[in-house]
């Protein structure tokens, strides 16, 4: 074991900022997103990754980073990533566990969006490859249990103990990646926006950790 998530923790996250948003955060509306960064503790800081209405339109949001903090830990190719994530049920919210540096290095561990029930998206955008995996033991509220094996010859995502997509691309010998954990929240371009009678989302990640081969 290499790194235990523990989300209260400054020394291995940094919160409300990133660079995998312009300049850093706290918006980044040229990927169809509404959230506002903030670095409030109470957004992400407890392990539950939450959203609230603004009045401009737009939502303070939850995100933390491994980026730019004290431990500045990267998962590396052959590291294995296991999470329980609890999904949430509100339109528009859209959780992720990803990395990045530099511009790109970008795993999504998942990303998920209520109007698609039971699918999660499952993708290399480093050197290619996605699945939309559906099973209907995924569904708004409820539990998920996700294993990523970052393999240099092909990433391998498990969901609910079962092997579900090897993109036989992997990330190559010498990738390494910051993590991000956040909920950001549609625009409605390719996803519904929140309806305008809701003010708060949130989803929750539980026992995040990475394993690391000798």
């Amino acid at each position: 074991m290499v790194f235990t998530a523990d989300f209260a923790s400054a020394t291995q996250w940094v919160a409300g900022r990133s660079w995998a948003y312009p300049g850093g955060g706290p918006e980044n509306p040229g990927d169809n997103k509404l959230d506002h960064l903030v670095e409030d503790p109470a957004y992400s800081r407890g392990g539950v990754f939450r959203a609230t209405r603004r009045e401009d339109g737009k939502w303070d949001a939850g995100l933390l980073t491994t980026e730019g903090s004290e431990q500045g830990f990267m998962v590396r190719a052959g590291d294995v990533l296991e999470a329980r994530v609890k999904l949430p049920v509100e339109m528009g919210a859209w959780p992720a566990i990803w990395t990045w540096r530099d511009g790109g290095q970008e795993i999504d561990v998942f990303e998920y969006h209520p109007d698609n029930p039971d699918l999660l998206e499952l993708s290399n955008r480093v050197r290619g490859g996605q699945r939309y995996y559906r099973d209907p033991a995924i569904e708004p509220g409820g539990w998920v249990d996700l294993l990523v094996e970052l393999g240099a010859r092909s990433v391998v995502w498990w969901v609910n103990g079962r092997r579900v997509y090897a993109d036989y691309r992997g990330v190559g010998r010498r990738w390494q990646a910051y993590l991000i954990v956040n909920l950001s929240v549609c625009a409605g371009r390719y996803h519904p926006a929140p309806d305008p009678a809701v003010s708060e989302m949130s989803y929750e990640v539980e026992g995040l950790v990475v394993r690391r081969g000798q």
